[in-house]
Order: C-alpha cells, then structure tokens, then sequence
C-alpha cells in the first residue's frame, strides 16, 4: 500500500488496506473482481469483494469523490433511497510513484439492478413504463428534501424489485446540489427536461441494438415521466379549499397520500374570509406509510409496495381467523410466525439468492391467486409453495447480486424475519408446511 494513500470513512474495513490501490482499475485482477452488469458511466466503476460483501469502486478526480461522498451522506441522512457511501480513496500512485485517480466506493445495493438487465432479450412496454414511474417517484422525493439532481436517467438509477413494481434507487449524485430552501420550479422543470431526453435516449439506444420490443415509442415513454411526476407532485403539494363542514375531506386527502406511499408529518389549515372555508396544503411530506407500519408491526423492512401486500395478507389474516377486535400487534406476531416465516423457510437453501424474502411472499400470494382461479376454489398455501417453488422460483436467475447474462454469484445466507440464518439446507427445509395458514 502506497505511503501517500488516505482513506475517508465513517468506519474503516480492514479488507480496504488490501485492495490492489497502486493499480489502475482497469487492470484490477480478476480475483479482485466481482462480475456483475453496470449502468453506463462516463467513468470507469468496477464490483470489487470487500470483507464478504460487494462494493462498486468508481474512478475519479478527488475533489469529485470527496464531494459525491459528502452528498450520499447527506442524502442517506435525509432517509432517501441512495447507495451507501463506504470511502474516499486518495493518494493513489503506482509502483512507479505516478499519480492514479481517486476513488470512490460504495456498497452494492442487494437485489438491485441496473435497467439495462431487467430482460434477457427485449424491453416489453410495461416494464418500461413501470420503471420510469418508479424514477419518477424518486424524483418527487429527491425534489421534496431540495435536491437538484442534474443528470437524471435511467442509468444512473438502481431498481429493485417491488411487488410487481419497481423501487428506484439513485446510483449517482456527481452532480447533484441540496438547496436547504428548497428547489424553484425552474429547477425542477430542468431536471425533468434532463430526465425526459436521457430516457429518450438511452430506449433509442436499446431499439438501436435490437433490444426493444416492436412498436414501442421511446419518446412516449420519456413523456411518461413528465406526467407521472406532475400528477404526484400536484398530489402532495396542491392546495385545497373546502367548506369548514367537510372535515372528512382532510381525512380523505391523507388517506390518498397514504395510498400513493407517503405520510403527512405536518399540515398548514387556514380558514378564509366569514369562516366558512378552510384551506389544506400538505407542508412536509415522506415516503414510507406502510414500510413503517409493517416495520413497527413486524419488524420486516420491505420495499412501500411488498409493504402494502403484506399488510394486506395480514389484514386478511386478521379477518380469516375472526380476530378483528384483538390488538393488531398480537395478530401481527402470530401472522409473522405462522405465515410469513414459515414460507421463507421452506424455500430450499439453493434457492435463496433468487429473490428477496418479501419479494418471494409476494409472489407466492399472486400464484395462490393465479391457482385458486385456474380451479374455482381456494388452494392451500403448502399446495401453492410446492408448485410456486417447483415451476417458478427454481426457473429464475439470482438476484441478491446479479441480474442479466450469467456472471459470477456471491453465495450468502438469508435470514429470516426473526433475525435467524439457517445452518445448512437441511435445517432450511425442515419446516412443516402444514402449519402454513
């Protein structure tokens, strides 16, 4: 290790001493590397082993680094979904003594994938308009903390998985300002100018390369994110007037909030001239109505939508074993216990990596839909595990670390809700599926 390197980190990892800094990352060895698919990048990023774990490390000026570092804090601070910031590599020389570039790393987002490997072939319509809404939400909510993003794409965004949608995740605040008054609406209008060409872009890009199905129009896709995120913008700042006797408006506002995924954590009313109507604008807005419910209720911590399933399965539940008046937090337990867990348990140990435990419940439940109509009755959980597992989980790719053409793995273990990870496979299947409600 180079005399002149410095690490910036909140926590140093041992495992960073070790990696090959005096080397430029274009030759890293390949035992070094992770082979995972990338977004594009106008700089060189590389997935990099680190104490058992991925990182993705992206070469840099130092000033960059140091500056896209400081960001990714803030932002994480401000609970938006980002990549976690690791460290700042400077001082980098090779063996020679001639400077290298910085380096920034950050933590591979588990289950994430970059857009371009979210099909094996083609791009389908819908998963590409499902993406730009995810981007869009995400927009709406770097917007609502005043974050002005300036380049924003499909590229330098992450997506998971999310009950049938997707969660966007930014990948890249290089170029990105946090404005603590808040953003102008010509800013806001910039960054969705910026978004709608490079979307346009880069699904021409994909039709260019023959990987767009027939007849899709990329600019009508761009256009999506406009109208998306106007519709949800307006939904979380307009105001709203009423007569003073229709209160429950106030109540039907937050419920449709709640509905799209965000919470009112303060809320500005004026009554207008006589008194006899009042005005509602929502003031500070957030994310995360049912991730937190079902966090404090189960202590799972999903993605907003596979949030709203399971607390739809749980509600269900509720209602199915006629305990509508006994303490949701009582039933909340049982729930965990008697349903979720044991569906993630009786996924067999080589199966884990497929996809994440909610995502897993989630489409457990569509199967038991998709069954239950095919016969005109309800099918019995264990029933639609066995199937679920035997013609669909085993036909998937990994996706705890990788997504697109085969690459290399990581194998690692899945806990369960109680925090517990399984021994061996043997102890994963071991679960008896007759208890399953």
């Amino acid at each position: 290790m180079p005399d002149s390197l410095s690490i910036t980190a909140s926590s140093i990892d041992p495992g960073l001493l070790s990696l090959p800094w005096s080397t430029t990352l274009a030759e890293w060895p390949s035992s070094t590397i992770v082979s995972l698919p990338k977004g594009l990048s106008r700089h060189l990023v590389r997935f990099a082993n680190l104490s058992g774990s991925v990182v993705a490390v992206k070469e840099t000026t130092e000033q960059m680094a140091r500056r896209e570092y400081e960001m990714l804090g803030n932002l994480g601070r401000l609970d938006v979904p980002c990549v976690e910031r690791v460290a700042v590599i400077a001082g980098r020389t090779d063996a020679a003594g001639r400077p290298l570039p910085a380096a920034l790393v950050t933590a591979h987002l588990r289950f994430s994938l970059p857009y371009r490997a979210l099909f094996t072939q083609v791009l389908r319509p819908d998963t590409a308009n499902r993406l730009v809404d995810a981007l869009a939400v995400l927009l709406v909510r770097l917007h609502n903390v005043g974050f002005f993003w300036g380049d924003v794409s499909l590229s330098n965004t992450l997506f998971r998985r999310d009950a049938g949608a997707f969660a966007a995740y930014l990948v890249d605040a290089e170029t990105g300002e946090l404005h603590e008054n808040g953003l102008t609406a010509g800013q806001r209008e910039h960054d969705l100018d910026v978004a709608r060409t490079n979307i346009a872009g880069e699904i021409m890009d994909l039709e260019a390369g023959g990987r767009l199905e027939g007849g899709v129009d990329a600019v009508a896709i761009a256009d999506g994110i406009v109208s998306s995120y106007r519709s949800l913008w307006a939904a979380l700042t307009v105001q709203e007037s009423f007569s003073a006797n229709e209160a429950w408006r106030i109540t039907e506002r937050v419920q449709r909030l709640n509905a799209m995924g965000f919470d009112i954590g303060e809320m500005t009313i004026q009554t207008e001239a006589g008194g006899t109507r009042v005005a509602i604008q929502p003031k500070v807005v957030d994310a995360g109505h049912h991730q937190r419910r079902l966090l404090r209720l189960t202590g799972l911590d999903v993605e907003e939508n596979q949030a709203r399933r399971l607390l739809n399965d749980l509600d269900e539940f509720r209602a199915r074993t006629a305990q509508l008046g006994v303490d949701e937090e009582m039933v909340a337990h049982e729930w965990l216990t008697r349903v979720f867990e044991p569906v993630v348990k009786a996924i067999p140990f080589d199966l884990r990596a497929k996809l994440e435990p909610a995502e897993v419940f989630h489409q457990v439940l569509e199967h038991r839909w998709y069954m239950s109509q095919a016969r005109g009755r309800a099918v019995p959980l264990a029933e639609v595990l066995t199937s679920y597992i035997r013609d669909v989980l085993r036909h998937r790719r990994d996706e705890a670390t990788i997504m697109g053409p085969p690459t290399e793995t990581l194998s690692m273990p899945i806990l369960t809700a109680s925090g517990e990870a399984f021994a061996d496979a043997d102890e994963a299947d071991a679960v008896d599926w007759r208890d399953l409600v």
